[in-house]
């Protein structure tokens, strides 16, 4: 775990959890959570608790990083607290799901804002419908939907996969120019929006008859609260390059409170500036709700703007992700003979090399199978379930290994991690359950959390049989 050298400073880590978390979440999801809400002061309240649910979760993940700050971030953690069964099971589900497809996700968004400029080919409907692949209780996924777009998605994959190959050094500096220029692009929107004149406050207190109530109100909310859980997500980032950052006791709390409260703030503003000028009837009904707000502030020449932003913005996502999430395949290589050839570095560049490029062929796979929601909504539910693992795990090391020195503990504990593991178990529930009756009322035609749940239990039978014996 040791094979890199701590190059990365707190300026880059903090660039590579803003870069890993603002991307496409911010410019596709509002349209959808508006519709399920159907209100603008709900809207903003899922992004501010959404936002500090994540914050407790990283913090308290954060105790554990600045404890063991090696190169493969949780599973390093998972070792330590559950044994190497778990520690694999999440390595599997980290390579087989919520990394790669997290990866997938975000650069098919880049690909689909290319259409705004170009449009890339794709098949008829009766083509893309044709070739079909079911998973029983799971449901029907098409290959060739969206073809042109996928190919886009795959050849950036493939780039910034060859960049990180080359240097970390490279791949980092790329993420700080990425990032730089996100932020100050996102300020300049929200401010361009909120003081353009061309809004009305009045949109803020206006709600859509159809607004849910009872249960569905609760059903609707924590369906819109993992919407908002897909654009805080990347924040782990950072615990994945823990064995290559400078002094990483006091840096990776840092980075991770910094950070995370700046996308706080930005988030909530963004929301602010949409619903500033989109009555939340128009947010709803959306398919780019950022184009359509900035239409309404610079008029027809605002929706280039915006569609350059989006692909700016997931550019740096997806390179932040991609340097990041290579080093967990690397680190499972240790006791695990079937990921023995991703655990050699390039010898030349000093890199992951192979796991970078076992990540990229995966990637590919899961670009081929899927939409951009049915592979978001599968990566969260899966990476919630073990962000509330490793947050349950502070209490256990904090008993275990209570005489080991701890440069940095979670604020407010035991409430802190407590709330977050509480809440983590309601949202698992809540998501399973509205998956199935969406599946069965035929308004989803895949179970995405069961999906998810399928590709991670196969890591099961893969690590018996694949472990390495001394």
């Amino acid at each position: 775990m040791s094979a890199f050298k701590r190059s990365l400073s707190l300026n880059t880590t903090i660039a590579l959890v803003i870069g890993g978390i603002i991307g496409s979440g911010i410019f596709m999801k509002p349209a959808l959570m508006a519709s399920q809400l159907g209100s603008p002061i709900l809207l903003v309240s899922v992004w501010v608790v959404a936002g500090i649910i994540t914050l407790f979760g990283a913090l308290s993940n954060a105790e554990v990083a600045a404890m063991f700050p090696e190169t493969g971030g949780q599973y390093v953690f998972f070792k330590k607290m559950y044994g190497d069964a778990f520690a694999f099971l999440y390595g599997w589900a980290a390579f087989a799901v919520f990394n790669t497809a997290g990866n997938a996700s975000i650069a098919y968004v880049f690909s689909q804002y290319t259409n705004y400029f170009v449009e890339l080919p794709r098949f008829s409907n009766a083509i893309e419908t044709t070739v079909s692949v079911h998973i029983p209780l799971v449901g029907n996924i098409y290959p060739l939907e969206n073809f042109g777009v996928k190919l886009l998605t795959i050849l950036l994959i493939l780039i910034l996969t060859f960049v990180n190959y080359l240097s970390v050094a490279y791949g980092g500096a790329l993420q700080r120019v990425l990032t730089a220029m996100k932020s100050v692009a996102i300020v300049l929107l929200i401010g361009g929006i909120l003081f353009s004149g061309k809004g009305t406050l009045h949109n803020m207190f206006h709600s859509m008859p159809s607004m849910p109530h009872g249960w569905a109100l609760v059903t609707a909310y924590m369906a819109a609260i993992a919407g908002a859980f897909w654009a805080y997500d990347g924040w782990n980032n950072i615990t994945f390059v823990a064995g290559e950052i400078k002094d990483p006791q006091k840096n990776i709390p840092k980075s991770l409170f910094i950070s995370l409260s700046f996308c706080i703030i930005i988030y909530v503003l963004v929301n602010l500036a949409y619903i500033y000028v989109l009555p939340i009837e128009k947010m709803a009904v959306s398919p780019f709700v950022a184009s359509d707000a900035s239409t309404v502030t610079w008029g027809l020449a605002g929706g280039g703007i915006i569609a350059f932003l989006v692909m700016l913005s997931t550019l740096g996502t997806t390179n932040s992700n991609v340097l990041a999430t290579a080093r967990v395949t690397y680190a499972m290589s240790e006791e695990n003979r079937w990921f023995a050839w991703a655990g050699k570095p390039q010898k030349k560049y000093n890199t992951p090399g192979n796991a970078l490029i076992l990540n990229a062929a995966w990637s590919t796979i899961l670009i081929f199978s899927g939409s951009f929601d049915m592979l978001t909504d599968m990566l969260i539910f899966v990476s919630w379930f073990f962000y509330g693992m490793s947050t349950l795990g502070v209490f256990l090391l904090r008993k275990r290994m209570k005489d080991t020195p701890r440069v940095y503990k979670v604020w407010g504990y035991p409430i802190v991690p407590c709330l977050f593991v509480c809440f983590v178990v309601f949202f698992l529930c809540s998501t399973l359950y509205t998956d199935i009756s969406n599946y069965r009322n035929g308004t989803a035609p895949i179970i995405n959390s069961l999906l998810g749940i399928f590709i991670t239990s196969a890591g099961i039978p893969i690590y018996f049989f694949s472990k390495k014996r001394n």
